[in-house]
């Protein structure tokens, strides 16, 4: 499919961009059908990824694009996804080329899936990841920049997060969200804006969709990457940006009773970048609002999204048409 003069997009505004990628062609996004036997659909076996796409005075930047494609293909070879053609370069540019097509000149989302699709002949029906054909799809949304700035009250989830000899912790596994589904409904039926789940030990684990850091006696400390929870690209780039700018972060168990003791709590997500919590089941979080050291993270945060001239212009990929990347391949 040629590519549509700039003229004829449609722009979109906070929903779903006019155009996807859809197993080896750009197509218009309310095209695609899925059969009714479809296996990701019926088992969770698929992955998918969150890419963020930010506007700044420069342009529009994609963040570690290459890392989220990485990721996904390492998902992929876990769930023996092995029809996907092409490398985590070739994803990025298709992405460019998509966000293009959908005329995203502010913040965007990105969400490629990848999953099982239909049996192949002679595999008879049943829970298998050999025999099962696979597909990928990606598409793009509108998404502006989160707007809990003043922070979120979370509450401890009753829900616990799948142990990783359960369900694989460093992938983003789709079945494995029913367990987060289930947590951030209790939540907000209880009028909180999230939820923290604990593991197996009844330690923190994450929140519903992102990871948690707390200011424990003056110094940053986030769960450790072996624990039962996903090591988010964006808890990565935190643990980076804080470490490089001189202040000390402390990979350790957390319990429960450290968050409700926290001078500071903050989530980090893909999503939504850096989230307080100012308050935890009903308790304030130090002294209820956004402490300096969440301030000061989020400063680092929004200038590495923003700004190519920052401390990591390499995890930046131009999406802007002033700076035109390599056109990867479409099937």
């Amino acid at each position: 499919m040629a590519p549509q003069d700039s003229a004829t997009l449609i722009r979109p505004a906070l929903g779903l961009g006019a155009w996807a990628y859809d197993r080896g062609e750009f197509v218009p996004a309310t095209a695609p059908r899925l059969p009714l036997s479809t296996q990701g659909l019926h088992y969770g076996t698929g992955a998918f990824e969150g890419i963020r796409a930010h506007r700044s005075d420069a342009g529009v930047f994609l963040f570690r694009a290459h890392d989220h494609y990485r990721r996904l293909l390492r998902a992929c070879r876990l769930l023996r996804i092995t029809g996907i053609r092409h490398d985590a370069g070739e994803l990025v540019d298709l992405t460019v080329e998509l966000l293009r097509r959908n005329a995203h000149d502010t913040d965007a989302y990105v969400r490629p899936v990848a999953y099982k699709l239909s049996l192949l002949p002679g595999t008879p029906p049943g829970v298998s990841l050999h025999g099962v054909s696979d597909a990928l799809s990606i598409t793009t949304f509108g998404f502006p920049q989160s707007r809990a700035a003043g922070g979120v009250r979370c509450v401890l989830s009753g829900w616990r997060r799948p142990a990783g000899d359960s369900l694989p912790a460093q992938a983003k596994i789709t079945g494995g969200y029913a367990t987060t589904a289930l947590a951030a409904d209790e939540a907000r039926a209880s009028g909180y804006d999230d939820a923290i789940l604990l593991d197996r030990s009844g330690n923190v684990a994450e929140a519903t969709t992102a990871n948690v850091f707390a200011v424990v006696g003056g110094t940053l400390v986030t769960p450790p990457d072996t624990g039962d929870l996903l090591p988010g690209i964006t808890r990565d780039t935190l643990i980076t940006l804080c470490r490089e700018a001189g202040t000390e972060v402390r990979e350790r168990v957390l319990r429960p009773a450290d968050l409700f003791t926290a001078d500071e709590v903050f989530l980090s997500s893909t999503g939504n970048g850096v989230v307080p919590v100012i308050s935890l089941s009903g308790r304030d979080v130090g002294t209820g609002a956004v402490g300096p050291v969440t301030t000061r993270v989020r400063e680092l945060y929004t200038e590495a999204v923003t700004s190519p001239g920052g401390a990591r212009p390499e995890w930046l990929t131009p999406v802007s048409s002033h700076a035109t990347p390599t056109t990867g391949k479409q099937g």
